[in-house]
């Protein structure tokens, strides 16, 4: 399984203190690379950073902590990001939010702001911020976690699922200029996944019946379902894979 390895990589993963972005920072690191966990709450990541150590039985991974919608603390995460791993191979731009619920004509402008700085700026920032030593090293990995929500309209998450189009249209337009440079650009569109960010979904046995008995596979999603394509996705096994979206989600948007 050679090429699925990532022995010598160095990887930061937004989000990564819990759910999808743990399992991504997990799933690297057994992989063999040295990981970056990153979130809003240091405890959380150091705890993330202390289990994965133990499983690994060796340091590599390193917390750090920082708020996406903050463009200092971005560039802190960065900088402090190559301090502790001394450089970035893969970027894994997972963090995101949703704080609302209901028809676009209610949401505020705080919220509606907040979502589309969150999930589309910092993205483009982080990019930005780790694309020069990219282009320079002539090698590197740009991995986006969008959703499914991204393919077609939503009545409840209007603006949340805008986003995650946009994320694919990112990863698209960086895989057009910068694949040249052997840069892959690429985005992981995950259905109903069981994290806390989808636990009002999941957590209630009747909005799960309702999305499970339509999936092909009747069942919802796990983390480690997601942190497998990112390796793949970070590996040589996914090294002509370049400005797509790979869908996980039990088969439902084929319904």
């Amino acid at each position: 399984m050679k090429i699925f390895e990532l022995k010598n990589k160095c990887v930061l993963v937004t989000g990564s203190s819990k759910g999808i972005g743990k399992s991504v920072a997990a799933q690297c690191a057994y992989a063999g690379a040295k990981v970056i966990i990153s979130s809003r709450k240091i405890n959380a990541c150091e705890e993330t950073a202390n289990e994965i150590n133990s499983n690994v039985g060796d340091e590599v991974a390193f917390p750090i902590q920082a708020n996406i919608g903050d463009k200092t603390q971005l560039e802190n995460l960065v900088n402090e990001a190559r301090e502790k791993i001394g450089k970035i191979d893969v970027l894994v731009c997972n963090a995101a939010t949703n704080p609302f619920l209901g028809s676009s004509l209610d949401i505020p402008e705080e919220a509606f702001d907040k979502i589309i700085n969150n999930n589309i700026k910092s993205n483009h920032l982080l990019a930005n911020l780790v694309l020069p030593e990219m282009i320079k090293r002539k090698d590197g990995v740009i991995i986006i976690i969008s959703s499914i929500s991204g393919f077609k309209g939503n009545e409840i998450l209007g603006t949340y699922a805008m986003t995650k189009a946009a994320d694919m249209a990112l990863a698209r337009n960086l895989a057009v200029e910068f694949g040249k440079h052997n840069i892959r650009s690429n985005t992981i569109a995950p259905g109903l996944i069981k994290t806390d960010m989808a636990k009002a979904i999941w957590d209630n046995p009747d909005t799960l019946k309702t999305f499970t008995e339509t999936n092909p596979m009747l069942r919802i999603g796990e983390p480690d379902e997601i942190g497998g394509i990112a390796v793949m996705l970070a590996s040589d096994a996914g090294r002509y894979i370049n400005g797509h979206t790979i869908v996980a989600d039990g088969g439902a948007t084929i319904k």
